[in-house]
């Protein structure tokens, strides 16, 4: 039995650095390095009629490739491009932990970034978040991202005290990405609007808008609810001063 389970081990270990020699690449900034992950393109859909919200009439979407941090930015990541890390609860602090932050704060740590590498990393859209989550053209259709069960694979109130953990801690998806559902929420690019119910390709959502998108879930919050793959959440800029959020870098694949 020992056995057994030692070399399903050993096959789980040689698969994901098969997947990751095709489709991980690793960056530098100032000494810190990041992995992304190249999502190849594909069709699937987007959106969930089962849920009360009208706000997310299933539709199809077309995505070309991309690249998806494998994690939610870290402090160090943050201090390395930023120089200096902003007032964080005590209990959320550490290097490997996700950083949050203001809407216009991660703007500015994106064009910091991009000055450091000289490429153009951005926010994910939406539909780039969702697909990315659900595991790409490799999903399994979970109700969270990498797994049915939340404890797995997900950062919430009921196993994290109501803080962040370190990064990657909790079992990857399908794409090996870790903490799509829970720790810190991320924001994504999009303003806040209905689906639209007519195919759409590499959609960013709407020019403008009154609130912004976020998706994730949080490691303060118990509701299930809030950490499946198709929920969606958003805030209006009114409150960003009271709200920190994280983001998982994107980066197109041209």
């Amino acid at each position: 039995e020992r056995h057994r389970k030692l070399e399903k081990v050993r096959q789980a270990e040689a698969a994901k650095q098969e997947f990751m020699d095709k489709y991980g690449r690793t960056f530098t900034a100032n000494g810190v390095s990041f992995t992304m992950i190249l999502v190849e393109g594909g069709t699937f859909i987007m959106g969930d009629n089962s849920d009360s919200d009208t706000d997310t009439a299933e539709h199809q979407v077309t995505l070309s490739d991309y690249y998806i941090g494998q994690t939610e930015v870290t402090q160090a990541l943050w201090k390395a491009v930023m120089g200096n890390l902003p007032s964080m609860r005590y209990e959320n602090r550490g290097d490997n932990k996700p950083m949050d932050a203001k809407w216009d704060e991660w703007q500015t740590f994106i064009n910091r970034l991009n000055e450091l590498t000289g490429l153009k990393f951005r926010m994910p859209t939406e539909a780039e978040w969702e697909y990315a989550a659900m595991g790409g053209n490799r999903s399994r259709v979970y109700i969270y991202a990498g797994s049915n069960d939340l404890n797995e694979v997900a950062w919430y109130y009921e196993n994290s005290g109501g803080h962040y953990h370190p990064v990657a801690t909790k079992k990857p998806n399908e794409l090996y990405l870790y903490d799509m559902s829970g720790n810190a929420t991320v924001w994504v690019s999009n303003w806040y609007a209905p689906y639209p119910t007519t195919p759409q390709t590499n959609p960013t959502g709407p020019r403008s808008g009154t609130d912004y998108v976020h998706r994730g879930g949080d490691a303060t919050l118990s509701y299930k609810d809030f950490f499946r793959i198709k929920n969606r959440c958003s805030i209006s800029p009114v409150y960003f001063e009271y709200f920190n959020f994280g983001l998982r870098l994107a980066l197109s694949a041209e």
